[in-house]
């Protein structure tokens, strides 16, 4: 069963080398798990999705250059995520803002090929009593 993703999800990238997490803006004031929850349009590099340590894919210039100079070793640079379209498919029963909501099994595409998923939605549950 999907789950709302909300700030603090983790995310992982086919082309990074190490987890980021989401980054949901509290404008909507629309929670989940006491987290601002995300929509498909919560898409938005550096802003809501945040870098995936180095980016390991020649169809990103800069790894491509690298890769070049070090005559051909793959040399995987710096990511800067470049997310130019929303999450798919976005959730068909529930909205948040006129928006689908993100939920768990939504993906998103990075210009270089890299396709984002989420491997944790955020919602943690606290056990606050015996």
């Amino acid at each position: 069963m999907p789950q709302l993703v909300c700030q603090g999800a983790n995310l992982a990238c086919s082309f990074g080398t190490t987890p980021s997490s989401m980054v949901v803006l509290p404008a909507r004031r629309v929670n989940a798990a006491n987290m601002p929850a995300a929509t498909i349009m919560d898409h938005i590099p550096m802003t809501n999705i945040l870098p995936f340590g180095m980016c390991t894919t020649l169809s990103n210039p800069q790894v491509a250059a690298a890769t070049s100079a070090a005559q051909g070793v793959l040399t995987p640079q710096p990511c800067i995520p470049v997310t130019s379209s929303p999450w798919t498919p976005g959730s068909s029963r529930v909205m948040i803002g006129n928006q689908p909501a993100l939920h768990n099994s939504c993906q998103c595409m990075c210009m270089w090929g890299g396709v984002i998923t989420v491997t944790s939605p955020g919602q943690f549950t606290v056990n606050v009593g015996a």
